[in-house]
């Protein structure tokens, strides 16, 4: 999946210490508040067409998060009437 620019970008994600531009390219983002207070970072992704292929055929999203746990997210897709 490629990173794509949403309408509600309000920040943008560099690369983190230690790793170049070329390894890891700037995140668009737009950062939210929940009721409650609780902060997020939501970025948006556009399938390829081989992806989409493998989705309609039952594929399964894969999300891999670097580290030694797994913090809380969400996955969605933009338009579900859920966020934003």
């Amino acid at each position: 999946m490629e990173r794509t620019q949403h309408h509600t970008n309000n920040a943008v994600l560099g690369a983190p210490p230690g790793d170049t531009k070329e390894e890891c390219r700037a995140l668009p983002i737009t950062r939210v508040h929940f009721c409650g207070g609780e902060q997020a970072c939501i970025s948006f992704w556009r399938p390829s067409a081989v992806e989409l292929l493998l989705l309609a055929a039952g594929k399964p999203v894969r999300l891999c998060v670097m580290g030694g746990t797994h913090p809380p997210l969400s996955l969605g897709v933009d338009g579900d009437g859920v966020m934003l």
